[in-house]
């Protein structure tokens, strides 16, 4: 059902004269996501633990920047409310990564294409330079994924939505 979603709202948006969303591979983790714009290679880099980190970012115009980081988890962690956890941990760490200064605070609960064995976080924040924020984070306890959206204006809450739900799993 949220395939069949995503695909009429993908057509309402091309219809409509808005940016195409198209789906991309993420280098040799199995996973994709959907962008507005195309994210080119994906840089990777390793944690001290040895997880591979995925990294992309792309703008549309001038003014929404879109990014991913996809961490292939060198351990899995079975237990999704700990796989959570480590989640969080992971934007907590982006936070200071890219100078936030406020948060709203996380909101748990979230389910990738109602699938049970997915956890998702969102927040939104405001970082240094007054840029407008929306992350989300996602996890199946292989693999964990941070989508964000940012622009120094208001962001396009369905637009950012549409991306930030277009994360697939392996």
């Amino acid at each position: 059902m949220k395939t069949l979603l995503l695909s009429v709202c993908v057509c309402l948006l091309q219809i409509a004269g808005a940016q195409p969303i198209k789906k991309y591979p993420i280098a040799q983790t199995g996973c994709s996501a959907y962008f507005y714009c195309d994210p080119g290679q994906f840089q990777i880099s390793y944690s001290p633990d040895s997880s591979a980190i995925y990294q992309s970012e792309c703008i549309v115009g001038d003014s929404i920047a879109y990014g991913l980081l996809c961490v292939k988890l060198s351990g899995p962690v079975s237990d999704l409310a700990v796989a959570e956890n480590v989640l969080v941990q992971y934007m907590d760490y982006l936070k200071t990564a890219y100078q936030i200064k406020s948060s709203v605070g996380y909101g748990k609960g979230h389910r990738l294409q109602q699938n049970e064995q997915t956890r998702g976080v969102l927040d939104y924040w405001e970082d240094d330079k007054r840029n407008n924020w929306k992350v989300k984070g996602w996890t199946n306890g292989r693999i964990i994924a941070v989508l964000h959206a940012f622009s120094p204006r208001a962001l396009p809450e369905t637009k950012v939505n549409l991306f930030l739900d277009g994360f697939r799993f392996e």
